[in-house]
Formats: C-alpha cells, structure tokens, sequence
C-alpha cells in the first residue's frame, strides 16, 4: 500500500514537472515571435532586419577602421545622436528593399568610393507610424556622414515631394523617448540636414576631409513638429539644442 502511494505521488509529480515545462516552452515561443520593445518601452517596434550577415559585419569594421581610424572588435557604436531622415523613396518595402543588402547598390555612385557598404538605419517608419526595426542595437549602421559611430538612425517613408506624416511625428517622438530611456549617453536629437553643424565636435570622426555630402532630409518642418513633441526633454536639460 505505502508503494503503490508512494508511486502515485511520484508519478503525479512527473507529470506535473513534464506540463509545467511544455507550458514554459510554449511562452517562450509565443514571446520570442512578439514584437521586440526597447527595455520597458511601450511602443510596438516590429522586427524586419536586413541581412545580418559576415560581409555587413566585415564592411562595417573597415568602415570604421578607414573613416574614423578606430579598430574596435565588433562593429557596435556608443549612441550619442539621434539621427532623423527620410528615404526619398514613397514605399515602405522598396525603402526595406534598398536597405537590405549588406554591400550598396551600383546606382549609389556618389558615395561609393567611401565603401562598399550599405546605408542602412536601425529602424524605419511606415507612413502609417508603424515601426520597424532593421539593425540590431547596437550594430554600426552607415546612415550620416562622421556621426555614425555615436548615431542611431531613423528613416522614414517620404521625400521633399511626399511630406512626413503626423503619425510618423507621433511615432519618432515616442521611439526617441524610448531610447533615451535606453542609452543615457544620447545628447542630441538632429535632422540629417543638420550633421555638418557638428563637424567641428569631438564626435565628428569622418578624416576624409572631401568626404561631405549636402542633406535636406527629413525637413524643417518635420524636425520643428519633433522638437515640440520633445520641448520638456529640452527644458529639463535631457536633450542639447544643436
């Protein structure tokens, strides 16, 4: 009687043991396919990188080593910007498309020589404020000429001639709140057009001196709709005004 008890117990146990751990694997699956959130962030940030592959991690290096004279083991940057733009293209998956590729298109002639990688942002913006996000954090991306080593950037779907959208003002406001919740280092908040503003900063690390580029994206009025979205981060000092 005392075994056959015992044996019960035991048994009840087992398959107590074997539920609890088909349960647990079944959360973690259904958490690993939610979207990625940025530390406690409320934000929904869908996760559609671009090719994570050993000729993005290879350029990347020799990116760094050739235009900022660094030689750091993994191509990660230290975030001190936020760097704003649009894509100058008017759909999201021919933006995505562009930027997938780890070596850069032959069209691309105008930059080419600097390196054969790719532009790419950590996250781009849907015309509908929907979020993804293409770089893991935080991966070196090449998107603003001498601040991309301290730059985390944001494109958006649109140009001069397709305006940004308030629910992309909406978006990139909650997004630059939620990394600065994530990197405490991030100082600044600038249009691409603005890069040159920094060109004398201890952050500006681009050597080739030739190696400039004229921006207009993601526009004033765009950036002055952010700026207002994030006027108490200014005022409290959060944020440096350029």
């Amino acid at each position: 009687m005392e075994y056959k008890i015992n044996h019960f117990f035991k048994k009840y146990h087992l398959d107590m043991f074997f539920q609890f751990s088909i349960i647990s694997l079944c959360l973690l699956s259904f958490i690993s396919c939610m979207p990625a959130r940025i530390s406690k962030c409320n934000v929904k940030i869908n996760q559609k990188y671009v090719l994570m592959d050993d000729v993005r991690e290879r350029l990347s290096l020799e990116y760094i080593s050739e235009h900022y004279n660094l030689t750091p083991q993994k191509a990660h940057i230290d975030p001190r910007f936020i760097v704003l733009h649009w894509t100058a293209i008017h759909s999201f998956e021919s933006s995505y498309q562009t930027m997938y590729p780890s070596t850069l298109p032959t069209k691309r002639k105008d930059i080419a020589a600097a390196s054969q990688l790719n532009v790419c942002a950590h996250f781009l913006v849907d015309r509908d404020g929907s979020i993804f996000q293409l770089l893991p954090l935080p991966y070196f991306g090449r998107h603003v000429i001498g601040l991309n080593y301290y730059a985390i950037g944001i494109e958006n779907v649109g140009s001069d001639t397709l305006p940004l959208t308030d629910e992309q003002v909406a978006s990139n406001t909650a997004l630059i709140q939620c990394l600065l919740d994530k990197y405490p280092g991030i100082q600044y908040v600038i249009g691409h057009y603005e890069y040159l503003l920094f060109e004398k900063s201890p952050f500006f690390l681009e050597i080739d001196p030739e190696y400039r580029t004229i921006k207009t994206d993601p526009g004033e009025i765009f950036m002055k709709k952010v700026r207002e979205k994030l006027k108490d981060l200014y005022a409290k000092g959060r944020l440096k005004a350029n």
